[in-house]
C-alpha cells in the first residue's frame, strides 16, 4: 500500500492536549495509548462519535478524518481500517500524535477512550442559558452532583437490590467510582460527559443504565393508573431511593433531562444490553411519581438482623451510672462505616472497659432502615473480642488521640 502524500498527517506542532494531566508528549508518553495496541477500527468508531468527520479515503484500505468546529482547519488524520496492510503501524502512530497536539476538545476524549477503555455516560439538562457566570456556576455543579448521586446509585444496584441502601455498601460503590473522568464540556450546566473505566465501573453503568429505564417504565405506569405496584418491581431492576432523589435533584428546576450511554467499542456491549441503548428521559412531570416512589422505599425496607464486630469511638450517658449511648466503627458484620446504639449500665461497662484496653466489641441487634441503616436496636450481647497485637495498639492509638470524645466513658457529658 502507497500511503497518500498530504502534510495535513503531520499537523503543526503545538500545545499538546492530553487524556491525563500526567501523562507526557505524544501518545507514547507514560500513560499514553501505545500505538501498537491500538485497534484502528476501535480508533474510527470513537473519532466518528466525538463528531470528527470522514472526508474520504481508499474503501478498505484507509480513511481521513478532520475534527469537528473550527479545529478542523489544517488539521486531518489518516486512519487505516486494519492493521492488514504494512505501513497501518506508522499511520496510527501519526494520528495519534496529531491527537496530542490538536486543540480540538473532542482529540482529549478520544485518547482517554484509547488510553482506557471506558463506558461514555451523557447528561443534558433543559435549563434557560444564563447570560452570566455567576448564574451558570450553580447549575453546573447541580448538573455535576447529580450525575454523580445517579452513578452511586448505579453502582449500589450493581452490588444489591434494594429499595432503600441508606449507609449500606456505599463506601464500596463510592470506590467503584474513583476512577470516572469528568469530560470537558461547556459550564453552563447543561451538558455533561463522564468516562466510566470498563475495568472497574462497567456494573455500575449498566446498573444504572438499567434502573433508569425500568424507573421510566415504573413512573409511566403510574402516570397511566395511578399505581405504584410497578415501583415496587422495578426494585429487582436496581431502583433504589438513592436513584429516585438523584433524578429528582436533576429535574427539579429544570424541563427535563435526558441520559445516554455508549459503549466502549473496545469491549463492546454488556450482556443482555443493546449495542446502542435508547436514551432515557425525564421531566417535571414524572417527580410526583418518583417522589413518593422514594418515601414509599424507605417505609418498606425492613430492618435486619445483624452481628457486628466494631471499636467504640464514642459513648456517652447523662449521669455516672444506667444506659449510654456508644458509638462503633464497624470492622465486620454490616457494610456500613459507623453505627449508634444505646445499652443498659452492665453493657455500657463492657464497652468502656474493651475500648480503654485497646479491644473491639462484638454486639447483636437489628440494623434498622430509619436513619439510613446506622441505628443498632435491641443490641444484646455485648463482649470484648481478642485482636492481634497490631490491630490492639492501634486502636489504643485512636483511644489516646481522641480522649475527648470518649468523656463519656466516665459519666461525663458529650
Amino acid at each position: 500500500m502507497h500511503r497518500p502524500s498530504d502534510r495535513s498527517v503531520r499537523p503543526h506542532p503545538r500545545e499538546s492536549v492530553h487524556p491525563h494531566p500526567d501523562e507526557s508528549d505524544g501518545p507514547s508518553g507514560a500513560g499514553g495509548p501505545a500505538p501498537e495496541r491500538v485497534d484502528p477500527s476501535v480508533l474510527g468508531t470513537l473519532l466518528g462519535r466525538h463528531g470528527w468527520q470522514r472526508r474520504g479515503g481508499e474503501p478498505g484500505r484507509y480513511a481521513r478524518w478532520t475534527p469537528p468546529g473550527p479545529a478542523s482547519a489544517g488539521t486531518s488524520l489518516l486512519v487505516p481500517e486494519s492493521r492488514a496492510f504494512p505501513d497501518s503501524g506508522d499511520l496510527i502512530a501519526e494520528a495519534l500524535m496529531a491527537l496530542a497536539r490538536s486543540a480540538a476538545p473532542s482529540a482529549r476524549d478520544v485518547l482517554m477512550g484509547l488510553t482506557v477503555p471506558s463506558d461514555e455516560i451523557r447528561w443534558w439538562r433543559d435549563v434557560p442559558l444564563s447570560g452570566g457566570a455567576g448564574g451558570a456556576w450553580p447549575a453546573q455543579e447541580q448538573l455535576r452532583s447529580g450525575a454523580r448521586e445517579m452513578l452511586i446509585a448505579g453502582a449500589l444496584a450493581a452490588r444489591g437490590r434494594a429499595g432503600y441502601h441508606g449507609a449500606r455498601h456505599r463506601r464500596h460503590a463510592e470506590a467503584a467510582l474513583e476512577h470516572v473522568r469528568v469530560g470537558p464540556e461547556p459550564g453552563n450546566g447543561r451538558r455533561l460527559t463522564v468516562f466510566v473505566p470498563v475495568e472497574r465501573g462497567r456494573a455500575a453503568a449498566a446498573g444504572l443504565l438499567r434502573a433508569l429505564h425500568a424507573a421510566r417504565d415504573a413512573a409511566d405506569y403510574q402516570r397511566a393508573t395511578g399505581g405504584m405496584e410497578a415501583f415496587d418491581a422495578a426494585v429487582g431492576l436496581g431502583v433504589s431511593r438513592e436513584l429516585t432523589e438523584a433524578v429528582v435533584a436533576l429535574v427539579r428546576g429544570s424541563e427535563g433531562i435526558r441520559l445516554a450511554v455508549e459503549w466502549a467499542p473496545a469491549a463492546g456491549a454488556p450482556q443482555g444490553f443493546a449495542d446502542t441503548p435508547e436514551p432515557v428521559e425525564f421531566s417535571p412531570g414524572d417527580l410526583p411519581a418518583l417522589r413518593e416512589a422514594g418515601a414509599r422505599y424507605v417505609r418498606q425496607e425492613p430492618s435486619v438482623p445483624v452481628r457486628i464486630t466494631g471499636a467504640v469511638v464514642r459513648m456517652r450517658r447523662s449521669a455516672p451510672t444506667g444506659p449510654g449511648s456508644v458509638r462503633l466503627r464497624v470492622l465486620a458484620g454490616a457494610d456500613v462505616p459507623q453505627v449508634r446504639m444505646t445499652l443498659d449500665e452492665e453493657a455500657y461497662r463492657i464497652a468502656g472497659q474493651a475500648h480503654l484496653v485497646g479491644l473491639p466489641v462484638r454486639v447483636s441487634g437489628r440494623l434498622e432502615s430509619r436513619g439510613g441503616f446506622r441505628r443498632l436496636t435491641g443490641a444484646e450481647g455485648v463482649v470484648p473480642v481478642q485482636v492481634d497485637e497490631a490491630e490492639r495498639d492501634r486502636l489504643l492509638k485512636s483511644l489516646h488521640e481522641n480522649l475527648d470524645f470518649f468523656e463519656g466513658a466516665c459519666g461525663g457529658e458529650e
